[in-house]
């Protein structure tokens, strides 16, 4: 995996409407960024730039219009952040993570039978070895 700088806010945005919209103008992605906030069009074109500066998008030239593509996989640059944030905020421990988004957020009946089922499904793992899955 490649290691790539983290994304701002507003790169965070404009590079999932990237991911939505696929390779497209920056006409396409600001549209789309547009449905859920305000932002102009000269900031979105800011923000490929940078996506494309830190490697988390590409670029082509078709006639005289730019045509912008992701580079990086929507997994990848959440993984990348989510595990910046744990480290950052709470030392690497990810309980303390897991415990804040339950107590702040909650949680619904569907999603507590799918965190026993992963509870479970560690625990099953570890058994064997004693040791933490992999």
């Amino acid at each position: 995996m490649v290691d790539r700088p983290s994304l701002s806010k507003g790169e965070m945005a404009v590079a999932r409407a990237l991911w939505e919209v696929g390779p497209a103008t920056v006409r396409q992605v600001h549209e789309k960024v547009e449905r859920n906030e305000p932002m102009s069009f000269v900031t979105v074109q800011t923000y490929l730039r940078r996506l494309e500066a830190k490697g988390h998008a590409n670029s082509r030239l078709d006639g005289r219009v730019r045509i912008y593509s992701g580079r990086s996989r929507p997994g990848t640059v959440i993984r990348s952040t989510v595990n910046e944030l744990v480290d950052r905020l709470f030392g690497g421990d990810s309980l303390p993570l897991v415990r804040h988004l339950i107590e702040e957020r909650g949680i619904d009946e569907s999603g507590l039978a799918e965190l026993r089922e992963l509870i479970s499904r560690l625990e099953a793992e570890m058994a064997p070895s004693g040791r933490k899955p992999s």
